[in-house]
């Protein structure tokens, strides 16, 4: 915030030494006015500038008439409230200012607030309201905001389609969930443009918005649900599809819901299961072929298909699962590993060898799946996983499942990372480090303990050491 303010502290600067408007905010989003207006009142911009009489002790100037753009700016953003009110009455032949009306009307004096508004309802047209629309939703999130985002809408919500377009491309989500809202409300668009709307979007707000509207003013009419089924159930965002699917029950085309069986999301896949489990079929024998096909153990099989399995079926499940622990397939063999610890169902040995795995996805869900049963991993064996010649994701594992050993194994492990060149490594062991308390498992007055905190002096203050060998029952 202090930088945002110093950005806003140069533009006040430009503005006072007579710079136009438009060069010192050219471009400005609504972001740099609201810095602007928060930077004019910091007391460092009054004590800084060689500033008139009337800006450094505020009382009411007779006459502001003489200010040009650039100064009636600066007096909108001016700490007395008297300066701002008589600002807002000279700003009306200035369009340029607007921006700043906007934020006045959520001002906290009364006479500032009403004037501004007042300005603001008469100067607010179509266009304005297009190009100002950010900004008035910015302000809108204040204590006496709310006017103006009523004004916005009075003056888009009656408009033909068009004048909101630009809303619906508008790079501030904020706005598009606005522009989107409103047409919804309006019914301004049919029920095809808000599924590609929902397909397109990459916001989730915009996405349920849309898909829902779309859908809930579908008409049983021919073609009706292709236009609108066909977006939603290609859309990348994982909600929409979700919507997409679901839907597919009310159109009568529960079949066309079993390839979302496997598909990469979890919430679609639940919803195609509610799909087809309504048609009287059920998901689990569908998994089961997928994961015992011939093909499974080809490319053919999608990663989806394998966790699906986990999240329906029943621990005898695991026989199809353990032999894809070899799959070809880096998202297979991944995928594997999460259903078989979904089912409760893992034996260290098997899983262990994962660990090694050229693939960090498989690694991290190894890793994941051996964490309760780190006892019973070698230690020497992690700790040699730690060495600098093996792949980062691997180190990082080994690390991970070294830390959750605790006691001085844990302790061991981090130190001999200290000067490790890899940052994120070298970094999880210092706070390791600094961390570690000798557990009931760590031998008392342990003379490894007391060589290995030594070798960490570094993290600690001189009395945070010699408590951390107190508690080790070392002599601090």
């Amino acid at each position: 915030m202090c930088e945002e303010l110093e950005g806003g502290t140069a533009v006040a600067v430009r503005l006072s030494a007579g710079a136009p408007l438009r060069d010192a905010l050219g471009g400005a989003g609504p972001d740099d006015w609201l810095v602007l207006d928060a930077a004019v009142r910091q007391p460092a911009w009054y004590r800084s500038q060689s500033l008139p009489e009337w800006e450094l002790t505020a009382p009411l100037p007779a006459d502001l008439a003489h200010l040009d753009e650039s100064r009636l700016a600066l007096a909108l953003c001016h700490r007395d409230g008297r300066i701002r009110e008589a600002a807002v009455r000279r700003s009306a032949r200035y369009s340029g200012l607007l921006p700043l009306i906007v934020i006045r009307c959520a001002d906290w004096a009364e006479p500032v607030r009403e004037r501004a508004r007042k300005l603001l309802r008469e100067a607010l047209d179509e266009d304005t309201a297009v190009v100002l629309a950010a900004l008035i939703l910015h302000v809108g999130r204040r204590d006496r905001g709310a006017f103006a985002i009523a004004l916005l809408e009075e003056a888009l919500g009656g408009e033909p389609r068009g004048r909101l377009t630009a809303l619906f491309a508008h790079p501030d989500r904020t706005v598009r969930r606005f522009g989107f809202r409103l047409a919804v409300e309006h019914g301004l668009l049919g029920p095809a443009e808000l599924a590609r709307a929902a397909a397109q979007d990459p916001d989730t707000v915009v996405q349920d918005l849309c898909a829902t509207a779309a859908l809930a003013s579908l008409r049983d009419e021919e073609g009706a649900y292709d236009e609108v089924l066909g977006p939603l159930l290609a859309a990348r965002g994982p909600r929409t599809r979700a919507a997409g699917v679901t839907a597919l029950r009310r159109a009568g085309r529960p079949e066309q819901a079993e390839p979302f069986l496997a598909d990469r999301s979890g919430l679609v896949r639940a919803c195609a299961r509610y799909v087809v489990r309504r048609h009287g079929d059920e998901p689990a024998s569908w998994y089961r072929r997928q994961c015992a096909s011939p093909g499974a153990a080809g490319r053919g099989l999608p990663p989806g298909a394998v966790i699906g399995l986990a999240e329906c079926g029943h621990r005898a499940d695991a026989d199809l699962l353990w032999p894809l622990l070899a799959h070809p397939v880096a998202g297979v063999r991944a995928r594997a590993v999460a259903g078989l610890r979904a089912l409760d169902v893992g034996e260290v040995e098997r899983l262990r060898p994962l660990l090694d795995d050229p693939a960090p996805a498989v690694v991290r869900e190894a890793t994941a799946a051996l964490l309760p049963s780190v006892k019973q991993l070698s230690v020497d064996w992690l700790s040699q996983r730690t060495g600098s010649e093996r792949p980062r994701h691997v180190r990082l594992a080994a690390f991970r499942l070294l830390d959750a050993y605790g006691g001085v194994v844990a302790l061991r492990a981090a130190v001999g990372l200290l000067d490790d060149p890899d940052g994120k490594l070298r970094t999880w062991a210092e706070q390791l480090v600094q961390r570690w308390h000798p557990s009931a498992q760590v031998r008392r007055a342990d003379a490894e303990v007391g060589e290995l905190l030594d070798r960490s002096r570094h993290l600690f203050s001189d009395h945070v050491l010699r408590r951390r060998k107190r508690e080790a029952g070392l002599d601090g």
